[in-house]
């Protein structure tokens, strides 16, 4: 037997190949809180990066709720929410959420992927047929899989296509369709109108994830549907709590029976340990914040709109940009990395985003406003990028 090679040499000529097409990873350290000054592997620097839109990520609001429920409840949930792991928190944030989100019901997983994959899974099987947008999130997509259902993935945003692919349908016993309400990467928002449409008239499912717009978007903070006016023709909608309200977990809201039938078939919440009763607690501290200080997310997105017309401005490709996800499209990974490089010599934290994550020839920097961010901090972003827009002409 030849014992020169070890089972597992594949990973480092694959890691190699990667290495090569500038698509390699590695991972950065944080020192200190999530906010919008930070000091990352020793450097501080303005983050552009976070998700954290509220900048409620490290409220000392949600700080105390930590603390307080810390005392009752300890840490660790110890087991599955059909356990011994549903504490009172937890059904206290599911009737919250419920009545934020102007549902029948909600349900509380242990992340926002977790609610995705799950939700997704459960509501198709083997004989249905699920619909994507290609430019959904990898939750979503993994759900499509895992369901085990026909995928049709139709390309972003194009409901002439989408119809055409509802009309060929008529083998299948349920039709899911399933998109982001706003686009993580694009930062555009899905055609929900076109979508609550055709969901009526192909009798689908019509699921939107609304983690990007959870907090920011609709008169409330709901999100995408209640900006369009559709809430009532989303059949399921799922959220986040690690983004605008600075927690962890995810979310479904939607009919008692769908929640029913989440608790009884979705495998990311059956088979996961609940999120810490105490995390439960800091999550309905936020929801009070959303609740009470609209002028976060007013504010936010009016910043983000004269934050895209400077951008435009100065000749960058911000594609269809219509939210506080503002990407910079480069094209080629090795020119995205080297202007993040660039901002970061200058104390601008902003990621560069390669394939698989963005489509090959989409590489882009990613950059993330937040209700922290000052106009100071903006102007020095932008002018930093203007003087590298003027030395590539």
């Amino acid at each position: 037997m030849n014992n020169t090679h070890q089972p597992l040499d594949w990973i480092d000529e694959q890691l190699g190949t990667l290495q090569q097409r500038g698509l390699c990873r590695g991972l950065s350290t944080r020192q200190g809180a999530q906010s919008v000054r930070i000091v990352i592997d020793g450097q501080e620097a303005i983050n552009f990066g976070s998700n954290d839109y509220l900048s409620l990520a490290s409220d000392p609001r949600l700080t105390a709720a930590v603390q307080s429920a810390l005392h009752q409840y300890g840490w660790g949930s110890g087991a599955s929410p059909l356990v011994t792991g549903h504490a009172e928190p937890h059904r206290r944030l599911e009737q919250r959420l419920a009545e934020f989100e102007g549902t029948e019901a909600a349900l509380v997983f242990s992340s926002g992927f977790a609610a995705n994959t799950g939700a997704v899974a459960a509501l198709a099987a083997v004989g249905d047929v699920v619909f994507t947008d290609r430019k959904n999130h990898a939750s979503l997509i993994d759900g499509c899989r895992l369901s085990r259902a026909d995928v049709r993935t139709y390309p972003h945003a194009d409901c002439d296509m989408l119809e055409r692919l509802l009309a060929k349908t008529s083998i299948h016993r349920r039709r899911l369709i399933v998109s982001d309400g706003v686009f993580s990467m694009d930062g555009d928002l899905a055609p929900l109108k076109e979508l609550v449409e055709l969901a009526q008239r192909y009798q689908a499912m019509l699921l939107v994830d609304e983690a990007h717009a959870t907090g920011v978007f609709g008169q409330r903070g709901r999100g995408a549907a209640e900006h369009f006016g559709l809430e009532d023709r989303v059949h399921v909608r799922v959220g986040t709590l690690s983004k605008a309200l600075g927690c962890m977990g995810g979310f479904v809201a939607g009919t008692r029976s769908l929640v029913q039938w989440l608790v009884n078939r979705a495998r990311p919440y059956i088979f996961s340990t609940a999120m810490p009763a105490a995390n439960a607690a800091a999550a309905m501290a936020a929801l009070d914040i959303v609740e009470n200080e609209p002028r976060r997310r007013v504010e936010l997105l009016a910043r983000a709109e004269g934050f895209r017309a400077r951008l435009a401005g100065q000749g960058w490709n911000i594609g269809r940009s219509a939210s506080q996800i503002v990407p910079i499209i480069v094209g080629e990974p090795s020119r995205a990395v080297a202007l993040s490089a660039a901002l970061r010599e200058r104390g601008l934290f902003v990621p560069a985003i390669r394939p698989p994550t963005v489509p090959e020839g989409e590489s882009c920097l990613r950059i993330s406003l937040t209700h922290g961010h000052t106009e100071e901090m903006i102007a020095k972003l932008l002018e930093v990028l203007e003087v590298h827009k003027h030395n590539e002409v």
